[in-house]
C-alpha cells in the first residue's frame, strides 16, 4: 500500500520546520500529551490524519481525523497522496504529504502521531525527522487507562493489550523515549525535546542568518 512520492525524495530535507513523529501503544497517553504540549510550545501544529474508522464520541471531523470511507481512502492511496498509510485493527489510516510539506516550508514544526510502522516509513523518506516513543509506567497502568476510556469491550481491550506488548518492543527504533508516569513531567520532557531541537545550530543559523552574519563581520 505504501508509495514513495517524488516530492519527498528531492530536496525535502531542507525544509525549515521539523517533523516530530510520535508513537505509542494504544492507551499510553500519547494524544493527551500532544494536546497539552501545544499549550507550551508555539509555531507547531498536529497533522490531522485520514481514517476509515468511525468517529468516536466527542471526535470532530477535520480536528481529530479526516473521516472518510474506504473507497475515498483507496483513491487517495492510488493517487500517491499519502506519505504513509497502514491498516490497524481493520481500519485504514494515512497521512497527507502535501499538508505536511506546506507547513514545514512555512517554518512550522509539525507533530505526526502514528504507529511504529508508519514511523518506519517516514524515516525512510525523511532522515532528518525526530522520532519519539511514549510508554506507560506499567502493564497494569496501561490496562487501567484502556478500561477507563470506556470505548471498547473486554475482548477489544485484551486484543489491544496483546498488540501493545508487541508494539512497545519497537521503542529502540526511535530517537527519544518518554515514560508517561507523571503526566506533567512527561509533557515537559516532550516540550524540551521540541525546544531543544530548535537550538541546534542548523536551525538557529537558518532562523538568525542576518544576526550571525553581522556578528561574524563585527558590525551592528
Amino acid at each position: 500500500m505504501f508509495q514513495s512520492p517524488d516530492i519527498f525524495n528531492t530536496g525535502f530535507s531542507v525544509a525549515k520546520g521539523t517533523l516530530f513523529v510520535i508513537s505509542a501503544a494504544s492507551g499510553a497517553g500519547k494524544t493527551s500529551l500532544v494536546r497539552s504540549v501545544l499549550q507550551l510550545v508555539s509555531d507547531i501544529e498536529v497533522s490531522v490524519s485520514h481514517t476509515t474508522r468511525a468517529a468516536r464520541a466527542g471526535e470532530v471531523d477535520g480536528v481529530d481525523y479526516h473521516f472518510i470511507d474506504k473507497q475515498a481512502f483507496q483513491a487517495m492511496v492510488d493517487a500517491g497522496e499519502f506519505i504513509e498509510s497502514a491498516t490497524v485493527f481493520g481500519n485504514m489510516y494515512g497521512t497527507s504529504q502535501q499538508h505536511i510539506q506546506e507547513q514545514l516550508l512555512k517554518g512550522k514544526d509539525v507533530i505526526l502521531e502514528i504507529d511504529w510502522q508508519g514511523a518506519r516509513q517516514i524515516r525512510l523518506l525523511m532522515s532528518d525527522c525526530r522520532t519519539i516513543y511514549i510508554v506507560p509506567p506499567s502493564i497494569t497502568a496501561l490496562r487501567e487507562r484502556l478500561t477507563s476510556r470506556g470505548q471498547d469491550d473486554e475482548s477489544i481491550i485484551s486484543q489491544r493489550m496483546h498488540e501493545a506488548i508487541s508494539e512497545m518492543s519497537h521503542y529502540v527504533e526511535f530517537d527519544y523515549l518518554i515514560i508517561n508516569d507523571d503526566f506533567e513531567e512527561a509533557r515537559d520532557d516532550l516540550a524540551a525535546i521540541i525546544k531543544g531541537n530548535r537550538m541546534l545550530h542548523e536551525h538557529q543559523q537558518q532562523k538568525h542568518a542576518e544576526l550571525l552574519a553581522k556578528l561574524l563581520a563585527g558590525t551592528d
